[in-house]
């Protein structure tokens, strides 16, 4: 969208890719499809897209770091720089809460939605990444 498209304008392709009902590309609403998009983001490692090598957050990295405050606050920072350099026209972040619990990271982001200026609060679990 960093091209000036309204978001109405665009078609918006769901993660996982799966078909409609009709047998057509399945498009979720906007506001499911950022959410979706910073999913990527969070559970993409650097160097895991090709043409695009550094892409991504690398949060699954840090699931088995030490369980303490400055391993919360680098992945803290590190999600909130990453989502502001990849979704940077799509969310306006607002706050990141990253919460380590043994062999899983609880990551909170409270975010606008520029196209609406909607607030939006998703939370992720490293556990459920896909």
């Amino acid at each position: 969208m960093s091209d000036g498209m309204e978001a109405d304008s665009l078609m918006e392709v769901g993660f996982p890719f799966r078909l409609s009902r009709y047998g057509r590309v399945a498009d979720p609403d906007y506001a499911l499809h950022v959410e979706q998009m910073i999913e990527l983001v969070l559970f993409t490692s650097p160097g895991e897209r090709v043409n695009r090598p550094d892409f991504g957050c690398g949060l699954l990295e840090l699931i088995f770091q030490p369980d303490d405050t400055s391993v919360a606050a680098t992945t803290q920072y590190l999600v909130q720089g990453s989502l502001q350099r990849w979704l940077g026209d799509v969310i306006s972040v607002r706050e990141v809460q990253v919460a380590p619990r043994d062999t899983e990271i609880v990551v909170r982001v409270s975010y606008l939605l520029r196209a609406d200026r909607s607030e939006r609060v998703s939370v992720y679990h490293t556990g459920e990444a896909r």
